[in-house]
């Protein structure tokens, strides 16, 4: 790292905030809050994808849609979301997200194969503001704490994702509500997460906002540049991983010999084990100069559970579940560290996070989609669990590279 960049992590060191204590605690709970909105409505897809797809006489692959579209909604969204933070006011534009993610959930919910898939759309939109907006957010407000921010807001979102999982199938079944039911109950947490959001409006201080905006640096040739592109490419793969885990893990459990409970249970499991890795890491990701320790781990752990589903014993599949959830806490922690960690201000990160989101995403849509329609065509996993084999030796490769010790851009274009 150059004399420059020690100079400008050094300054990133700075107080909290110049808002007072009860401002900052009130963030914080309003960002465990939208980070909860984050995951629960995509993960609780997985386990009754089944439901969805016999009660509408859909195939596997327009059933893998539901996951899909979500996707394309970041990748299609991501890139707009920064200017739209610096325009308008990160607070607000988060609170609007939230709003329309409510709306997005009870479209969904109801009868038909198009309300369906134009809600799933819909909160796509929502969720990938917040997704965009919280690393740059965190980097801001917390730039002393960012490992640990990004630990506490990984956290409730992977803690709500995991929940979610797990009580599909029985607010579906074992409560009587149907899949429609399992899918339209994260409308009422997405409500209470816009009052909790609200205060923000209050404490919002547009002194700050327009200085951030005045020395962001928006001259920085993201588009051009090889780290950008690796921390893109990482963040995409992980991403492709993940969510195909979460559209297609209860079915290839299925096919296993486990019934609908248990391989929604799977899922849960695999939800679980992520979560204090999610908040393990990126404190000491935080700590480090340099990644690439924790993203040969993260690809190693990738690697045991896919080739554990592959070619394992049966008898120690809750072992494979594992060390998947493991690796794909590890990888999604480096993901959302990177943005902060490879970027000089909190501009910056909202546009590297843009860029990465949507080049990512785009990547990860066709992951599930991919994977539905190639089981359809071969009515086997086999392939489709190979080719998470060759994502996870990619996402490797990417890794090094994201995770170098360095700055987005020359360091010179700074006048620190």
């Amino acid at each position: 790292m150059s004399s420059m960049d020690k100079v400008i992590k050094k300054e990133n060191k700075g107080a909290i905030s110049t808002v007072g204590k009860s401002a900052v605690w009130l963030m914080i709970v309003g960002i465990v809050f939208i980070a909860a909105n984050l995951r629960a409505p995509l993960t609780s897809v997985g386990p009754i994808v089944g439901l969805i797809k016999d009660d509408m006489n859909i195939s596997n692959t327009m059933a893998g849609m539901v996951t899909t579209l979500p996707l394309l909604a970041f990748a299609l969204f991501s890139p707009i979301v920064p200017k739209l933070g610096q325009k308008l006011g990160v607070e607000r534009i988060i609170l609007g997200s939230i709003v329309l993610l409510t709306v997005g959930i009870i479209i969904r919910s109801l009868s038909g194969v198009v309300a369906l898939y134009i809600g799933t759309a819909v909160l796509g939109l929502a969720i990938s503001v917040g997704n965009v907006l919280l690393p740059g957010l965190i980097k801001r407000e917390f730039p002393e704490r960012i490992g640990l921010m990004t630990g506490v807001y990984s956290i409730s979102m992977n803690l709500f994702g995991a929940m979610a999982s797990g009580v599909s199938v029985p607010i579906a079944l074992g409560m009587g509500f149907g899949w429609k039911g399992a899918l339209g109950i994260w409308g009422v947490l997405s409500f209470i997460s816009i009052l909790f959001w609200l205060p923000q409006m209050k404490h919002r201080n547009e002194k700050r906002d327009t200085a951030h905006n005045k020395t962001a640096d928006s001259h920085v040739n993201l588009w051009g540049s090889a780290l950008a592109w690796q921390v893109t490419l990482f963040m995409g793969l992980q991403s492709m991983i993940f969510y195909v885990l979460v559209a297609w893990l209860p079915e290839i459990l299925k096919q296993q010999g486990l019934n609908s409970s248990q391989s929604g249970l799977m899922l849960s499991v695999m939800l679980l084990a992520l979560l204090p890795f999610t908040f393990i890491v990126p404190v000491i990701a935080g700590r480090m100069s340099g990644q690439r320790s924790l993203v040969t781990i993260t690809s190693i752990l990738l690697l045991i559970g896919t080739f554990g589903l592959l070619y394992g014993s049966s008898k120690l599949i809750v072992l494979w579940i594992i060390a998947l959830g493991i690796g794909g806490g590890f990888a999604f922690s480096l993901s959302m560290m990177f943005f902060g960690l490879r970027t000089r201000n909190a501009q910056q990160a909202a546009e590297l996070s843009g860029m990465a989101q949507s080049i990512g995403y785009l990547l990860a849509a066709v992951g599930p989609t991919l994977f539905g329609f190639i089981h359809d065509a071969t009515n086997s996993w086999t392939i489709p669990l190979l080719i998470l084999v060759g994502a996870s030796v990619l996402l490797f490769v990417c890794g090094l590279g994201a995770a170098r010790d360095r700055y987005i851009g020359p360091a010179k274009q700074y006048n620190i």
